[in-house]
């Protein structure tokens, strides 16, 4: 078997297994990445994230979910992608922005340093969202899917979709401490509506500035945090004008700051990256 050194990281308890694929060759990364993710045979994660050369940017993410399936985009693990590279130097001389490509296209993160030159935090351009629900994809032909009834199991619910380069389904609750997620979310994961599945976020309102999120993430389940589903959130929030133009996002295992002018507009997100630890996995 071959020997991987990896490196574990999270953004707001969004944790990953991250490979620096200059160095290190992985043979199957579906099976390496269900391998490490489990919390109790492996080391325990959400999923894979190898940062890999690229000629059309600084460096490539590519990113599998616990389940071994790939994923487009993670904006709490392209936070740690930017840290890794800059403060492992595969990234030179402690730029102000890298540009890392992603399947969801090129993305570009500020970098916030510490006194020790080592990075703390990353603002993350991410895009512009998608609104149109068959390009998010769910098979909802309109210009925007907001407040759209469905019905699962004893509940009606109203859901708001969005694109972030990954599709997302935006459910508001009363009390989402006590909401049943995984009862939830799993249905709505794999709904009929949705051709390629979906990130599904339960959020509460706060204020006009505040919310809390609890995620069921497409091939992992619940997550501690989600990047471009808290990104979606401030989506939402302001297509349905239950929130503002700027948001902070508590998630489980954090708090996110979400930037968004809106339609047409890219969306700015700012949060930490943290290295936990780094060792070696046999493939």
């Amino acid at each position: 078997m071959a020997k991987i050194n990896f490196t574990k990281m999270h953004g707001c308890g969004n944790d990953y297994v991250y490979v620096d694929a200059f160095q290190e060759k992985v043979a199957n990364p579906v099976d390496f990445s269900i391998k490490v993710s489990h919390r109790r045979f492996g080391v325990g994660s959400d999923g894979l994230i190898m940062i890999c050369p690229t000629p059309q940017a600084d460096v490539e993410m590519k990113m599998y979910n616990a389940d071994g399936s790939m994923s487009e985009m993670c904006g709490n693990g392209i936070r740690c992608v930017a840290k890794y590279s800059v403060d492992h130097n595969i990234v030179k001389n402690k730029p102000d922005s890298i540009k890392v490509l992603t399947g969801a296209g090129i993305k570009e993160i500020k970098l916030v340093y510490n006194a020790a030159k080592i990075v703390e935090a990353c603002v993350v351009n991410m895009g512009v969202p998608e609104l149109a629900g068959l390009k998010i994809p769910v098979k909802i032909d309109k210009p925007e899917v907001v407040l759209q009834k469905i019905k699962i199991l004893d509940r009606e619910f109203e859901m708001t979709c969005a694109s972030m380069g990954n599709p997302h389904c935006v459910v508001y609750v009363d009390d989402v401490k006590n909401f049943e997620v995984e009862k939830y979310g799993k249905i709505l994961e794999n709904h009929e509506l949705f051709p390629k599945r979906t990130n599904v976020e339960f959020v509460q309102i706060i204020s006009k500035t505040e919310v809390i999120q609890r995620t069921w993430e497409r091939g992992s389940g619940e997550t501690w945090a989600c990047g471009t589903g808290a990104s979606a959130v401030c989506v939402a929030g302001i297509l349905t004008g239950k929130t503002g133009n700027k948001i902070l996002n508590h998630l489980t295992g954090g708090d996110l700051t979400l930037e968004w002018e809106g339609r047409g507009k890219p969306l700015f997100m700012t949060g930490p990256a943290t290295e936990i630890f780094s060792g070696v996995a046999e493939e």
